[in-house]
């Protein structure tokens, strides 16, 4: 019995957010969802979010969890709203609480601000499996484009994160805090080295200028093997070390980074409000 998929695309943000269930009328868990922002108001939305909601109605499903990949740099996640709209628990891997003390310096946030990943429900580790109705993930640890980089297996899915892109787009960039390219190409190889059918589903999709195609958030194993312009097989550690440290040196910051990590490694929640009851986040001068 493999897990029932439905992908979601943001074209602001490029991201896609999954929504896994094992059987209508059963349970899912939702990955990597997306709040909307805009940077020039400050202002939040629930569009993404809403189409997640619309689909979990209509296939009667459950929601047990609200799982994310690691601590996105590029859109703000709408954990929050999903748990308040639908139940669920959030999920993260056990690495974040080394995340959360580099932003909590950067950031300097608040004195009763804790690093200890208890910002979320359920902290896991390499190996560890969460239930999901009939069917289970595993969590597959994949260092590299940060240190606490989480993927998720079930059946002959696997939720890849910022491992990779599609095989012409290559692979995520490892300069933000903690990243370490060595590490990505070891995790890289390690999903690859999974049956060749196995499918990956993408956080990510940048199709190339010029390509002419639609975004796309599957592809498998076989295809990343033979085709990855990062890391297809024959690709050595040295080599994929020294082109993936030249081209993120070119890389500028993502747009997004500075309000969506100050959100993500609080599992979604807003910093606490000011005595006005407004919540704001801070921008660091001259600090990245």
């Amino acid at each position: 019995m493999n897990a029932q998929i439905l992908s979601f695309f943001d074209p602001v943000t490029s991201t896609g957010t999954h929504l896994v269930f094992d059987q209508p009328g059963g349970r899912a868990a939702v990955i990597d969802p997306v709040l909307d922002y805009d940077p020039k108001s400050g202002r939040t939305r629930h569009q993404n979010a809403d189409k997640v909601l619309a689909a979990l109605r209509e296939h009667q499903l459950t929601l047990d969890w609200i799982m994310e990949t690691h601590a996105h740099a590029d859109h703000l996640s709408a954990a929050v709203y999903l748990q308040q709209q639908a139940g669920g628990k959030t999920v993260i891997g056990a690495g974040i609480a080394g995340v959360q003390q580099v932003f909590r310096k950067a950031f300097d946030l608040e004195a009763d601000f804790v690093c200890d990943g208890s910002q979320f429900d359920h902290l896991l580790h390499d190996g560890e499996t969460l239930p999901l109705g009939a069917l289970h993930f595993t969590a597959i640890a994949v260092p590299g484009h940060t240190p606490a980089d989480m993927a998720y297996q079930i059946g002959d899915a696997v939720f890849v994160g910022d491992t990779m892109f599609m095989p012409d787009a290559g692979t995520a960039r490892c300069d933000f805090p903690g990243g370490d390219a060595s590490a990505l190409y070891h995790s890289v190889r390690k999903l690859l080295a999974l049956p060749a059918a196995t499918r990956l589903f993408l956080c990510h999709d940048y199709p190339p200028a010029g390509s002419g195609r639609s975004p796309c958030l599957v592809t498998t194993v076989a295809d990343q093997r033979a085709a990855n312009i990062h890391v297809h097989d024959g690709i050595s550690e040295e080599d994929f070390v020294a082109m993936r440290r030249k081209r993120d040196a070119t890389l500028e910051m993502p747009q997004l980074i500075l309000p969506s990590v100050q959100v993500n490694i609080r599992a979604g929640h807003f910093p606490p409000a000011a005595e006005n009851g407004v919540h704001y986040l801070k921008i660091p001068l001259n600090f990245f």
